[in-house]
């Protein structure tokens, strides 16, 4: 199988270019500034921003299977029309289509979100995001659209980067007791992905973490798991500054997880100090 992974040299495009080089699999994956050096894998400059660039790499690397993992933020050139871009040039070849979105179509609710709820974002990403996922299922019906939260790894994401500046003291701020949400494992996550991509499923499905827990107490498991001291992780309250944003989300994943034999273990088990 031949596979394209959008967004190849970031955090999650990393762990999936892996797995995908790992089963064998003929692996292209795409970068913005500087690709990554893992071996075995073709690399291609993509920008989503300008029109055609994509369709130049779907003819170079010729996929039957397309992940868009990449991340442009609040960056609508990037993160919605670069997706529709995306969508149209994989329906154009018959290429099977995975959108990674995310919880931040929500608004916030203690009440968990499954696969069947509707968007309703309150902060620029979150739109794009949502703009994305409509623009996918119209122009690509097949395609599967998949919700994922925060995403943890071995050391190497934004959040356990930000623990270990806090922790230093390199890095002021604090973490929030009442920001919720579902992390994932980056390789749980990058594992289902995979499955999802050579089945047959379309629309929407949830893969995020077992374990509803805050940013504070993750910043505390990240910090414990590796040696830090989590004393030096200020907390605080979102509620109480102007942030933008929603508190609690909370994705519900049950109905995705009987679908993959992956499981999307919670934050408590996979950042268990060893």
């Amino acid at each position: 199988m031949k596979v394209l992974v959008i967004g190849g040299s970031g955090f999650l495009g990393t762990a999936l270019v892996r797995q995908a080089t790992a089963a064998g699999w003929g692996s292209a994956a795409t970068y913005c500034s500087r690709p990554s050096s893992l071996p075995g894998v073709s690399w291609h400059q993509l920008d989503l921003r300008a029109p055609g660039h994509i369709d130049e790499v779907l003819a170079a690397s010729d996929p039957e299977v397309v992940i868009n993992a990449t991340s442009g933020g609040s960056d609508w050139a990037v993160t919605a029309d670069g997706s529709i871009r995306v969508a149209m040039a994989a329906a154009q070849r018959g290429c099977r289509l995975v959108q990674v979105s995310s919880d931040a179509v929500f608004s916030g609710s203690p009440t968990p979100y499954d696969e069947t709820c509707l968007p309703d974002p309150v902060t620029p990403y979150g739109a794009a995001k949502a703009a994305a996922e409509t623009a996918v299922r119209l122009l690509a019906p097949a395609a599967a659209v998949v919700r994922t939260s925060l995403i943890i790894g071995h050391g190497g994401s934004a959040h356990e980067c930000l623990v270990h500046a806090l922790a230093a003291g390199t890095h002021d701020g604090v973490l929030f007791t009442d920001d919720i949400r579902c992390p994932v494992h980056v390789d749980d996550l990058a594992s289902a992905l995979w499955e999802l991509a050579v089945s047959d499923g379309a629309g929407v499905f949830h893969l995020a973490g077992s374990d509803a827990i805050s940013r504070h107490e993750l910043g505390v498991l990240i910090a414990r798991r590796d040696g830090l001291d989590a004393g030096r992780l200020a907390a605080g309250r979102r509620a109480d500054t102007r942030m933008p944003g929603a508190l609690d989300v909370r994705l519900d994943s049950s109905a995705t997880q009987g679908r993959v034999c992956t499981r999307l273990r919670g934050a408590r088990e996979f950042l268990q100090r060893q």
